[in-house]
């Protein structure tokens, strides 16, 4: 499949908001300059040859031309000049002052989330370079995960730029293990763009480095005479471009005085950008679409929230769960009531069964003393007027839509929860189906032996809750492909959709992997939010870098 991008009116003003703060400054294309490739062997001609490649695996020419960005031409106070203008036509109070920690200026674009950061500046990129001949860019991003998706929209939106544009980014993911890529990013002429997250830069005081700091050792390459990269540093190279930064999730990466943003003015930026939704230092802002904007232009995303509520219930013993209330213009109300039963064997077991006003769960157990008393069903209440709706028992104890009450375990409320997401996701599945639109469903869980486990030969299983899982799921499949049966043409395509990927293969898990490639929890370190690593990326591939096979209906992962 392949995704379609449309242009949209706020995403061009958050685009022109910052273009516009350089009028004045003339279009400068292709600066080139005397670019350091560092040491190496000479050739018989007498030329330095280090036998470097670029982003592409392209040779990069070793005469030393390089190119960077025009620098600015605009005095400080026309640009703060600009920077007001800017302010007042888009109804942002006025800056006191030009900020400039970082380049020349540093302007804040705030938008909510969901609504395009990234795509907008992007769009900037191209409008910078359009409408000033700037072409060097580094986005700065808070994790590998929003690293890894910064890359794949890079890659995803190319298409769409190009026909708007005529001319391509070509980005790289700078990885310190690849510094060769770093003088194709110096040498081309075209748009250029490194994406790099702060673990990869941020120990700049190395005098403050702590052992066992996530990214140090990483961190510490950017800043050293590297002998595999001509002895030079990888810092030097980079900043010679004159960089212009991009700065996404700023709020996430430390305070003004914090070692990442110490770190960020070694890359000597012409200016800086920052995209959030949330900013906690203010700059010279030029854009907001703050939440209230967002939902008047209908942009949001929005959530419906289904929760699971575990309650005592005064004078009984019996596990007890309303599932559903179920409602017909023919007959009256019936709740569906999750209980325990005794079996022929003399086992218990939990079943669901329908109740209707008068019935008495103690019955339909099979007379299991935990319900002898309290159980027979008085009333039986739909939804209404956005309440919840309950069944009242003969106690007088109310027991709501989505509550569990009494002798529940752990395993009861997680199997329940896993149940509940499950049916949700059916119901809107069968909507999206009919339009064409694959449906996912996320779970996010406490550790990772709860849902994958490896046996002493390094096998791999389903833990507690891929067990549950599946469990729940054939069940819950099987009952609405029956269901779809009698159903027309789109409900029949639906359910043979439902009955064509076994159980096991609809469901995976991103995490942190190890050396032997087997999912680990990630580890919590200081200086970031998430341990990040070269490990971590593996965690990624499906759902960040492969968008377009996860969204496509042959690809059996929905959860």
């Amino acid at each position: 499949m392949e995704f379609k991008f449309s242009v949209l009116d706020y995403q061009t003003r958050a685009s022109d908001a910052v273009v516009k703060v350089f009028d004045g400054q003339p279009k400068i294309d292709a600066l080139s300059y005397v670019r350091d490739i560092g040491t190496g062997v000479s050739n018989k001609r007498g030329q330095v040859s280090l036998g470097l490649t670029d982003a592409d695996g392209g040779a990069v020419a070793s005469d030393g031309t390089g190119f960077r960005n025009a620098p600015l031409r605009l005095a400080a106070d026309e640009l703060f000049d600009n920077v007001k203008k800017v302010q007042r036509k888009n109804g942002i109070p006025l800056s006191g002052k030009l900020h400039r920690d970082l380049g020349a200026v540093e302007l804040d674009v705030e938008m909510e989330t969901g609504t395009g950061k990234t795509y907008v500046y992007t769009q900037t990129m191209f409008e910078l370079n359009a409408r000033y001949g700037w072409s060097k860019f580094i986005i700065v991003v808070p994790s590998v995960a929003i690293r890894e998706g910064v890359a794949k929209s890079l890659e995803i939106t190319a298409k769409h730029f190009h026909e708007r544009y005529g001319k391509c980014l070509w980005p790289f993911v700078y990885s310190s293990s690849r510094l060769n890529e770093i003088d194709g990013f110096a040498s081309r002429a075209d748009i250029s763009v490194m994406v790099i997250n702060m673990q990869a830069f941020n120990a700049f005081d190395e005098s403050k480095s702590k052992d066992g700091r996530g990214g140090d050792k990483t961190a510490r390459i950017m800043f050293s005479e590297r002998d595999d990269f001509g002895s030079r540093r990888p810092i030097d190279v980079i900043s010679a471009t004159n960089p212009i930064l991009i700065i996404d999730e700023p709020q996430k990466m430390g305070k003004k005085t914090g070692a990442t943003r110490k770190a960020m003015t070694q890359f000597k930026p012409l200016f800086s950008l920052n995209y959030s939704a949330t900013h906690k230092e203010r700059h010279n802002a030029v854009f907001a679409l703050d939440p209230l904007d967002a939902y008047n232009e209908r942009l949001v995303k929005r959530i419906e929230v289904k929760g699971i509520e575990m309650v005592g219930m005064r004078g009984t013993d019996g596990y007890v769960y309303l599932q559903d209330i179920k409602v017909s213009p023919s007959k009256p109300p019936c709740a569906a009531i999750e209980h325990k039963r005794q079996l022929a064997s003399g086992k218990v077991a939990k079943h669901t069964g329908n109740f209707s006003e008068g019935d008495d769960i103690y019955h339909a157990s099979r007379e299991l003393a935990a319900y002898a008393h309290g159980y027979r069903i008085l009333r039986i209440v739909p939804d209404q007027n956005g309440q919840a709706g309950y069944v009242e028992f003969d106690n007088h104890e109310r027991l709501y839509r989505g509550q569990v009450a009494n002798d529940s375990s752990e395993e009861d409320l997680r199997r329940i929860q896993i149940r509940e997401t499950i049916a949700s996701h059916l119901q809107k599945e069968e909507v999206l189906f009919r339009r064409g639109i694959k449906c996912l469903s996320l779970f996010f869980v406490d550790e990772v032996a709860k849902y994958r486990v490896y046996d002493e030969d390094g096998s791999e299983g389903v833990g507690e809750y891929g067990r549950i899982f599946e469990e729940e799921y054939e069940r819950a499949v099987g009952a609405r492909a029956a269901d779809l049966a009698s159903g027309d043409a789109c409900g029949q395509a639906y359910a043979r959709y439902l009955q064509g990927f076994d159980a096991h293969d609809v469901h995976k898990g991103y995490f942190s992997v190890d050396k032997k490639g087997r999912a680990v929890n990630s580890k919590l370190k200081r200086g970031s939010e998430f341990a990040e690593g070269e490990d971590a990326v593996a965690a990624y591939d499906l759902i960040l870098r492969n968008k377009e096979r996860l969204l496509s209906f042959e690809e059996p992962c929905r959860f």
